[in-house]
């Protein structure tokens, strides 16, 4: 079960929690979760109270309760918790919202405080504890989080696949790398610029779009992986799509995938476990579906 799932099941039941350099939450006493299962429950506006303190300290019951239902040694539960909240912290520094499914989102405003939009309903379970935290047992994405060991030999197999897919990424990776070197830094001429005017027939970029590509291909700068959100031949699509996402505060760099197209992806210096859940984050605010992850 996911560190997500874990601290909105212990708020339901504990009626509080603390998040590490956030702020806490706390439910009202006037709530009572109902008893029957599967049933929709609509939260009062009262009913969630949050106080943004940047002084919060580690929530002790909570990491016990992760222990509790992963039975993982407490600093390796602490250790899950910090890097959740970490990639918490990560969305609000770059103007995203920081969403807890089944409680509500956390949103920095322009003042740099952390205001709570709350969920206005959930489901619950015979635990009391929302259904909708479950795990998606249809979702094809590879989930890089850490869960509870229920069996070793499922375990053993799925580190195998794992580790099966991490090695093919890795050789894709240096296979393009070893293979587009010497293309990405000829290609960054003013003459390769020119050719790229010829890819639409009807259409002349200006030089002004010439230049804005001439500036955005380029290559690793220090990011550990890539979410790709658009590819094409275009290149006077490509740099409108980027000046409208950099208008936006992403952070949003250009190269080209193969000699005829462009593609558009945005960066991050993160840990390899964090891919899986910060394309589903960027997917669902904001690429609608069509981003992937590309490595180094």
């Amino acid at each position: 079960m996911k560190i997500e799932q874990l601290l909105v099941q212990h708020f339901y039941n504990n009626r509080q929690v603390k998040l590490q350099g956030m702020g806490s939450f706390t439910l009202s006493a006037h709530f009572v979760m109902p008893k029957e299962n599967d049933k929709e429950v609509e939260i009062p506006d009262d009913a969630i109270a949050f106080q943004y303190d940047p002084r919060a300290t580690a929530d002790d019951t909570l990491i016990d309760y992760i222990v509790q239902q992963t039975h993982k040694m407490r600093s390796l539960a602490a250790g899950d918790l910090d890097s959740y909240l970490v990639l918490g912290k990560q969305f609000l520094n770059i103007g995203k919202p920081f969403k807890i499914e089944g409680l509500g989102m956390l949103v920095k405003n322009q003042q740099g405080a952390l205001d709570f939009f709350k969920d206005t309903h959930f489901h619950i379970n015979i635990e009391n504890t929302p259904a909708a935290l479950k795990e998606k047992t249809t979702s094809s994405d590879i989930s890089f989080s850490s869960e509870s060991k229920t069996d070793s030999s499922g375990k053993k197999g799925l580190l195998i696949i794992i580790l099966a897919i991490i090695f093919g990424l890795a050789g894709t990776a240096a296979w393009y790398f070893f293979n587009n070197t010497d293309k990405v830094s000829s290609n960054n001429t003013p003459a390769a610029i020119q050719q790229t005017k010829t890819v639409k027939e009807n259409i002349k970029p200006t030089d002004t779009v010439a230049g804005n590509v001439a500036a955005a291909v380029h290559t690793n700068d220090g990011y550990t992986f890539k979410v790709v959100l658009m590819q094409t031949a275009d290149s006077v699509a490509a740099v409108a799509r980027m000046n409208v996402l950099t208008a936006r505060q992403h952070t949003i760099i250009m190269y080209k995938s193969d000699s005829a197209k462009y593609r558009l992806a945005e960066p991050f210096s993160l840990p390899l476990t964090d891919t899986a859940r910060i394309k589903d984050s960027l997917n669902k605010f904001y690429y609608k579906g069509k981003a992937f992850i590309q490595l180094q």
